[in-house]
């Protein structure tokens, strides 16, 4: 629960900051660099080494990559056939693409299905939304802010990028049998826990209510994609493949979260239609409460031992 209040008083105070005349007008975008260059490594340091792959757990770390999969070619089919710029494509790929697996996801599971299920929805959030955020993620955001770009200066430009540096280094680190403990584990807990509300205050800082009416007609397709078909792709697929109830239950509603926060801060920092990306996290989180409660009672319906 702390979690999830935790969004809503950073959002809000964000939106108060805007009151501040003497908060410069960068204020957001600074908070959007310190986040990718700061917060985000130290999550990356701390989380990938811990990262146990499982192969009975493969249908539940496929499911972002499904989702992500599925909102790029969609997005780009849209884009070309309806004449798109390549900034509202790329901000509707990483916006609709991602599951805020953890933030929101977390406490939600956790209050549904225990702590068992916890377990599987940490799993989901680091073989999926978090590594795929941390390379291809970062990949969509270079590649449509920038339009053409030279593939060596391309790869130049990620390759020497904090958070991807910090990717490598924490899956090597793995690999390596590195774990974070004692202090180290300290300082990166007490650094990777300031991404959330940054995050969420550099949002409120660019959420202008008044803006829904310019960006209504992708908000409205984003976060259909995101929390209602994204969901119903997965509720599908892993009914007809039978997948165990408990795997079952985590994916379709991870699979219904609200957009992620990193990735709509990569849009953001990007220049990738900012506007559209601060109203997909911020409409997008509190309507996510009431579409979970629909996706939950489908599950419920299906399943009636729940």
């Amino acid at each position: 629960m702390a979690s999830l209040i935790t969004l809503v008083v950073s959002l809000i105070i964000g939106m108060g900051l805007r009151f501040v005349k003497t908060l410069p007008t960068s204020a957001s975008s600074t908070i959007g660099t310190l986040i990718l260059y700061v917060p985000l490594p130290a999550m990356c340091l701390l989380s990938l080494p811990d990262l146990e792959w499982n192969v009975s757990l493969i249908s539940l770390g496929l499911v972002t990559w499904i989702i992500f999969g599925i909102a790029y070619f969609l997005f780009n089919f849209l884009g070309t056939k309806r004449g798109w710029d390549k900034g509202l494509v790329g901000c509707l790929i990483l916006t609709a693409g991602f599951c805020n697996s953890a933030f929101v996801g977390f406490p939600v599971i956790n209050a549904l299905y225990g702590p068992e299920a916890l377990k599987l929805a940490i799993f989901l959030d680091q073989s999926g939304s978090f590594l795929i955020v941390s390379s291809f993620g970062l990949w969509v955001a270079l590649t449509y802010s920038s339009g053409k770009m030279r593939k060596r200066v391309l790869l130049k430009k990620i390759l020497l990028f904090p958070p991807f540096l910090a990717f490598i280094s924490g899956l090597s680190l793995g690999i390596l049998g590195w774990r974070a403990t004692g202090i180290t584990r300290e300082v990166l807990e007490n650094l990777a826990s300031i991404l959330t509300p940054l995050a969420l205050i550099a949002v409120g800082l660019q959420l202008h209510w008044s803006a829904i009416k310019e960006e209504k007609k992708y908000l409205t397709l984003g976060l259909s994609f995101k929390l209602f078909l994204a969901p119903f792709i997965i509720f599908s697929l892993y009914l007809l493949a039978g997948v165990p109830l408990n795997i079952f239950n985590v994916a379709v509603l991870e699979s219904a979260m609200a957009p992620m926060v990193t990735s709509s801060i990569l849009a953001t920092s990007y220049q990738l239609r900012p506007q559209l990306a601060n109203m997909m996290l911020g409409v997008g989180v509190p309507l996510s409460f009431l579409t979970l409660t629909f996706w939950y009672w489908i599950l419920t319906y299906f399943n009636p031992t729940i």
